[in-house]
């Protein structure tokens, strides 16, 4: 299975907030923010292992900035780094403001997909390879996330974390 790269998954997606998408407060209701974030996610995540894919788990959210009525959002998703069937996405959030055109980033958020048969049995998919300088330190901390995830679940022990016994072991001299 040949290698790819995270852009080969970027997955861009623009949204306009309109009034069903709001809440009493006028922001962006934060479940239809995580139903975009998820089609972006996984249209990334199938664009990288060619498969059918389902959102695993969502790691991460961030809700940093509430998002007004008639906002246009960006949704920016690319695979930061793939294990033997499941792919971490991460997912970054911009709004525009109407009248300068500058992007700022508002939120983010990190899903996990696993690429399925028809029978739902688990697949591989190919290996990542980052790029860029932040696409190798969500490629490194991935592992760490994963890591923490399985412990949480009871999926793994964590003596065998050893990305996390790093973070906090003394290192040898």
């Amino acid at each position: 299975m040949k290698s790819k790269t995270p852009k080969e998954s970027l997955t861009i997606q623009t949204q306009v907030v309109l009034p069903n998408d709001t809440n009493v407060m006028g922001n962006l209701f934060g479940g239809r923010l995580l139903q975009w974030m998820d089609i972006v996610a996984s249209i990334s995540a199938h664009r990288h292992s060619k498969r059918v894919v389902v959102t695993a788990s969502v790691n991460n959210v961030s809700f940093n900035n509430p998002i007004l009525h008639s906002s246009i959002v960006t949704l920016e998703a690319k695979v930061s780094r793939a294990f033997t069937s499941s792919m971490e996405v991460y997912i970054d959030v911009w709004v525009e403001d109407h009248v300068s055109g500058v992007k700022m980033k508002c939120n983010e958020a990190i899903y996990t997909f696993v690429a399925v048969d028809q029978n739902g049995s688990p697949l591989h998919v190919p290996v990542l390879v980052p790029e860029t300088d932040e696409e190798k330190s969500r490629f490194e901390s991935a592992l760490r996330r994963r890591q923490l995830s399985l412990i949480l679940a009871g999926k793994m022990n964590p003596q065998d974390a050893t990305e996390l016994k790093a973070l906090f072991a003394p290192a040898n001299s």
